[in-house]
């Protein structure tokens, strides 16, 4: 049936591009929206005007040299400046990082990297701990869905979307080679490598590698401190975190191909390994753990793209993706463990998009995907079990452009599991510009913005079945999500940008499925809460001032309020309650200050702040599983500087070496704090990095 109804849609739009109004303008953007043909052979080209934005909904953005200013390591610590954001984050370089957007739960936020979405056996989670910014060129939030309707259909079937886009290579004329590298070192040993090439093959096809290595010992001092409900010390010593060492590898490599004026195909692989301890919860005076993680994440995915007629697109992806996790465990006060879980993930998409006239926009996709799970348990009775899920999504949307004053995204997915009955899901998004060809310069980025959208999360083999984690009883969650927004932005010829943004969403999730630590960070319970409210606010406001003597000054601010109370069962003790790690309050700050020289060197530094308000632990919001507010205040200083090479004078094809050095300060008060109750995080701390570039 769905084959059949597959063919039939990928037929009619066939039928109405050869009667759709002409349309000369060609559309070869790729999915981060950038054309990748001029970006390839003419980056070095910088065009300052305003761009009309086609986005419905206006993502949260980081890219380029604001990514790299920000004291963050790897994706997870950039995530943390995006409002309506909760990271979870178990301490450490190699604590585990998920992501939670507007408390919707981290199995409704997805993860594209370069497109195509990420799967991980761990947890049930991406771990976005492990994916280094170094390789980043851009970070992409979109609350609901991507505005660009040509994307496959699983993109339609989330909540929230996180893009992670890594760094294409870029030629001037006469070149073919560009190598850079770096060093890292900071507090608790950290010692983080990294390389990469960029080689242009031909004039339409280069090659990419980046490699890089971290270790850290993760030995931390924290202090250990209680207070009882009446007010007394319980104990209050200091001590210095265990089990915390990590070793990675991550390996990447790119082959990018771009032909005539339209079309191109990339292919990516992935690969990383690490060995890390497992510190788990500092409980009854428990300060070490026995536990070890193994992961080995690999994937190779690829991608093509192309035109016809002006006015029809097509998209196939394809990966595959073989994920290993090895749990040991032979701590005395807990049951002894030695398991292994692979997973392997076989994933097809094929995307087509129609442009019926200037203003509308059509598209079907179809995606398929298989996962198997093996589960070899050495200790438990229960052995070599497999478990294998055959996924479908199909999907249907369309996209209005009239006269610039209303874009209109309409969507509708079906997804099929197994045998279990089709669910389908509808999106509606709108925005409004009424000012959009006024008199008025500044009223003409006004925007009012509104979405309604449905999605179900299924469980993860990792919900079911992983030992002391699984529950098979668990059921899909539905989410419907409620958003309207205003958004504003100027650009002034005295020079200054301003972006802001108030938004305000509803969200009613039904059988919420959650997940709170047993006390192993590896072992979690699962259980479905039954049916939780979400309402919240994120106001956000981006400015630039380019000041006198070459000095640009930058600010970033973000603020989030929300509640997310369990409404299951009035008889319920926690019933209106917070559900566990949602804080009523958060926000961050963002100030930089950079300046240039006339020769091109760079100078600046770096200030950022995060609070994350207060908190419980459990579902019951009593004195006992109270978490304390916690903040942070990171200082970085920086610079860049321009070595030219003598033997090619050429200021068209010259090809300098670039000298980059970067100092951060992380935590600068020394604040003793926890993201997760339980599990401290580091004080104080210091990275240096020593970069080269040619």
């Amino acid at each position: 049936m769905i084959r059949r109804f597959l063919f039939i849609c990928i037929f009619a739009l066939s039928a109405v591009a050869l009667f759709a109004e002409p349309d000369t303008l060609s559309t070869r953007m790729d999915s981060t929206g950038v054309d990748p043909i001029n970006d390839f052979r003419i980056a070095e080209v910088e065009v300052t005007a305003r761009a009309l934005t086609k986005d419905v909904i206006v993502p949260q953005t980081l890219k380029g040299e604001e990514l790299q200013r920000l004291n963050a390591l790897s994706v997870a610590d950039a995530l943390r400046y995006f409002s309506g954001v909760q990271l979870k984050d178990y301490g450490g370089v190699g604590g585990i990082k998920t992501i939670n957007v507007r408390s919707m739960g981290s199995q409704h936020t997805a993860v594209y990297y370069n497109g195509v979405q990420l799967g991980n056996a761990q947890n049930g989670q991406v771990d976005l701990g492990r994916f280094s910014l170094d390789n980043m060129e851009e970070i992409q939030l979109f609350n609901g869905q991507k505005s660009d309707i040509f994307q496959s259909a699983r993109e339609f079937g989330s909540a929230g979307n996180v893009y992670l886009t890594t760094r294409k290579p870029y030629f001037k004329p006469n070149e073919k080679v560009h190598v850079h590298g770096q060093m890292r070192f900071g507090s608790f040993a950290l010692a983080n490598p990294n390389v990469g090439v960029d080689v242009k093959l031909t004039d339409n096809l280069s090659l990419t590698l980046d490699a890089e290595y971290v270790y850290s010992n993760g030995k931390y001092p924290f202090r250990y401190r209680r207070v009882l409900p009446n007010g007394e010390t319980a104990y209050d010593t200091t001590a210095v975190r265990q089990n915390g060492d990590v070793n990675a590898v991550r390996t990447e490599l790119g082959l990018h191909h771009y032909y005539r004026t339209t079309g191109f195909w990339r292919v990516h692989a992935y690969n990383y390994y690490s060995e890390r301890g497992v510190p788990g919860a500092i409980v009854n005076n428990v300060w070490r753990n026995g536990e070890r993680l193994w992961d080995r994440n690999t994937f190779v995915q690829t991608q093509w793209q192309d035109e016809w007629w002006n006015r029809w697109s097509t998209r196939v992806l394809i990966k595959y993706a073989n994920d290993y996790t090895h749990y040991q465990n032979y701590d005395e006060r807990l049951l002894p463990s030695n398991n292994e879980y692979l997973q392997q993930e076989l994933y097809l998409s094929l995307a087509n998009k129609v442009q019926l006239f200037r203003w509308w926009d059509v598209s079907v996709a179809y995606d398929y995907q298989y996962n198997t799970l093996k589960k070899d348990e050495w200790v438990s009775s229960l052995t070599n079990e497999r478990f294998a899920r055959h996924s479908h999504w199909l999907s249907a949307a369309t996209a209005f452009n009239i006269k610039e004053y209303l874009r209109m995204q309409a969507s509708v997915l079906m997804t099929a599991v197994n045998n279990e009955a089709p669910r389908v899901t509808p999106g509606l998004f709108l925005s409004l510009r009424p000012f959009a060809h006024s008199a008025i310069t500044p009223l003409r980025d006004l925007s009012l913005n509104a979405f309604y959208k449905q999605s179900y999360r299924y469980p993860t083999f990792n919900d079911l079945y992983y030992t002391d984690l699984g529950n098979a009883n668990l059921r899909p969650e539905l989410a419907r999500q409620h958003s309207v927004s205003v958004d504003y932005k100027i650009s002034n010829t005295c020079g200054y940008e301003l972006a802001t943004s108030l938004s305000y969403y509803y969200n009613r999730v039904t059988d919420k499925i959650i997940a709170y630590p047993k006390g192993q960070q590896f072992r979690w319970t699962m259980l479905n809460l039954g049916t939780v409210k979400i309402n919240g606010v994120d106001a956000k406001a981006d400015a630039s001032f380019y000041l006198p003597l070459r000095f640009v000054l930058r600010t970033r601010l973000n603020y989030t309020y929300q509640t997310a109370i369990d409404v299951t069962n009035p008889q319920d003790t926690y019933y209106g309650h917070q559900i566990p790690y949602i804080p009523w309050h958060s926000g961050s700050a963002v100030v930089s200050m950079d300046w240039q020289s006339q020769r091109g060197d760079h100078y600046g530094f770096n200030y950022s702040f995060i609070y994350v308000g207060e908190r419980y632990s459990q579902q019951e919001n009593i004195i006992y599983n109270y978490v304390q507010p916690w903040y942070t205040h990171d200082l970085s200083l920086y610079g860049e500087w321009q070595i030219p090479v003598t033997h090619n004078p050429s200021p068209v094809t010259a090809h300098p070496l670039w000298l980059k050095a970067n100092i951060e300060i992380n935590n600068l008060l020394g604040q003793d704090y926890e993201v997760i109750q339980n599990y401290p995080m580091p004080k104080q701390n210091l990275r240096c990095t020593l970069a080269i570039r040619y």
